[in-house]
């Protein structure tokens, strides 16, 4: 692979990006909703669609692939290289829902507004893995990238893959690679490229407090019986200090770690525009350390879901019980069991009145944390910085991503490079979500240099 070559496929994949936003319209258009049962078909319909353009691209052996009660996966690959390392591109067609009355825009309609194209999907994952489809589709007007590549879009991962490990079980031959290119993920601005290395795990436990048999009257018997209301709030408050931080389970960081990702926490200002934070509320406070430590490397408690009634609901009783969901990212290290352990026994210190408690986990899944070193990485690297003018910055990402995992535990020794088109503002997951049109062109651009320099493995 020359300089020449790979720049005259940089020209080649400028000139299609037009091209690409105006089908990725015709994605956004398909509410391949995974999480909806009655949205399977245009799931399906989105698959046949994200199937005749591998096909078009030049991709052979596409198929859709099935598997009982799966929504379906895509598969296609080039291996027009022999010798060559051979490289999978992964993504998924599948979208979380939008509240139409949340949005601006229809979010099944792709709108322009400034640098940016609103819509579901947009840029979690339809222009990930689009962004990669423009790449190869540059290369092999030349005659072909320098390397084999291989597509799998998968259609589950918006409610976690569940099958995703089947299928990797019962289609072999379609995961088969010397390098897998995860899309899905975050940079920390449209500026500055991100590798992912890291992801907090994840713990639910559901609380239950129990006082009574049933509903009594407030006024009756208020002051003379337990509120199991009022006792998960004081539980809830004692799990987190005065700084919001779950209590007792701060995990050691690398000062020189510290020192390298301290540049890239959000301010008040950065949460108030890309997270929604309101006037004259602060963010929380960091402390000696990186806001994104937080973020990225240490856990986290959120309140998911509660028994207590809503305000539609009032009226002047006790409740008999009262549960809570709660959620915990963990920081990647950590073991789901050993921290439910010291949460179970905080939340039976906490427990007031002598309530009757149950503490149940719900499920519990671990982090994950990589060293992502190697020549695969350094290629990487090399074709980020040619794409962007600077270099590629090791990252984390604060949730938790199922198919990442899957990934690691199923291919150990072949390297994961971890990329994607979103960025702090992309809102994915939520109202307005967007795509920056030029962060696009610059992660395309270093999708085609990527296939360049991955052919000097």
């Amino acid at each position: 692979m020359t300089d020449v070559s790979a720049q005259e496929a940089a020209e080649r994949a400028e000139a299609l990006i037009p091209e690409a936003l105006r089908r990725l319209a015709d994605y956004a258009a398909i509410p391949a909703l995974s999480r909806d049962p009655q949205r399977g078909p245009d799931v399906r319909r989105m698959a046949a669609v994200a199937a005749d353009d591998l096909r078009a691209a030049g991709l052979e052996d596409v198929a859709v692939l099935e598997l009982p009660n799966a929504l379906p996966c895509v598969k296609g690959s080039w291996l027009g290289r022999p010798g060559a390392p051979t490289v999978l591109i992964y993504g998924h067609f599948d979208q979380q829902p939008a509240d139409p009355a949340e949005w601006t825009t229809p979010p099944h309609t792709l709108t322009p507004r400034g640098d940016r194209l609103y819509a579901r999907g947009a840029a979690d994952d339809l222009g990930g893995w689009l962004s990669q489809l423009v790449a190869f589709r540059a290369w092999m007007s030349l005659g072909g990238p320098p390397v084999n590549v291989r597509f799998l879009l998968e259609g589950e991962e918006e409610i976690g893959s569940p099958h995703l490990g089947e299928f990797m079980e019962a289609y072999p031959e379609a995961f088969a690679a010397d390098v897998m290119v995860l899309t899905d993920c975050e940079n920390p601005s449209t500026d500055t490229p991100g590798l992912t290395v890291s992801l907090r795990g994840l713990l639910d436990i559901e609380l239950t407090l129990r006082a009574l048999r049933g509903k009594v009257h407030s006024g009756l018997w208020g002051g003379a019986v337990p509120d199991p209301a009022v006792g998960i709030c004081k539980v809830l408050a004692g799990l987190v200090d005065d700084r919001g931080r779950v209590v007792g389970l701060d995990v050691p960081q690398d000062p020189a770690w510290r020192q390298s990702v301290a540049g890239l926490s959000p301010s008040d200002e950065d949460l108030r525009r890309n997270a929604g934070l309101l006037p004259g509320v602060p963010g929380l406070e960091p402390g000696d350390r990186p806001r994104v430590e937080w973020m990225w490397r240490q856990p986290h408690l959120t309140v998911i879901g509660t028994s207590l009634p809503g305000l539609a609901d009032v009226a002047n009783v006790i409740l008999p019980t009262v549960k809570a969901h709660l959620s915990v990212r963990l920081a990647p290290g950590q073991d789901p069991d050993a921290v439910f352990e010291h949460l179970r026994a905080r939340i039976v210190d906490l427990v007031p009145f002598g309530l009757d408690a149950e503490i149940k986990k719900v499920r519990g899944t671990a982090g994950w944390a990589y060293a992502a070193q190697g020549p695969a990485f350094e290629a990487a690297e090399r074709a980020y910085a040619r794409a962007f003018g600077r270099d590629l910055v090791r990252i984390g990402v604060g949730g938790s991503i199922p198919f990442i995992t899957l990934f690691a535990d199923n291919f150990p020794d072949t390297p994961l490079i971890l990329n994607g088109v979103m960025d702090p503002q992309t809102s994915a997951h939520g109202p307005d979500e967007s795509l920056h049109v030029p962060l696009f062109r610059k992660v395309v651009l270093a999708n085609v240099h990527l296939l360049g320099t991955l052919s000097e493995l």
